[in-house]
């Protein structure tokens, strides 16, 4: 078996093979238009204008049904279609309310946003064999990956 750690993903080499392998990613936690103003809502506005799938699961805002021109789900396992990545825009106490919807969606990996670590929820989805990025910007890193 291999050791979990493994999915730890904390290096620039890694970090760029995980968004080469990227295509379709859920957002957690995204923010609608009227916070553009906010990473919740520009990362993945960026994200989706670099030609990455983006889907939006709001965790809040029940009124507002589409983000970025997208239908809105309310939760991962709702997408019922494959993800590659579902990047997380919530504080990190409130990440472990989220754990059995990400693994029920089995993406390839998850992103906790700069400033958001949850060592426990990490491990879980590491252990299940989903890459998990901690504490990075995606905006920030996939910018790197193109210059």
């Amino acid at each position: 078996m291999t050791d979990w750690k493994t999915n730890l993903v904390n290096d620039a080499g890694g970090i760029a093979a995980l968004l080469r392998e990227t295509k379709t990613i859920a957002v957690l936690g995204i923010k609608p238009e009227t916070h553009s103003d906010q990473a919740g809502f520009y990362v993945p506005a960026h994200m989706d204008a670099a030609g990455y799938d983006v889907i939006p699961v709001p965790v809040y805002y029940p009124e507002v049904t589409e983000i970025l021109g997208k239908p809105v789900f309310r939760t991962l396992a709702g997408i019922g279609r494959p993800i590659d990545m579902v990047n997380v825009f919530r504080k990190p106490s409130d990440i472990p309310a989220h754990v059995d919807d990400i693994l029920a969606a089995k993406p390839k990996s998850v992103w906790f946003q700069l400033g958001i670590r949850n060592d426990e929820a990490a491990q879980k989805l590491a252990e299940a064999g989903i890459k998990v990025v901690q504490d990075r910007c995606l905006m920030v890193e996939e910018g790197r990956l193109r210059r």
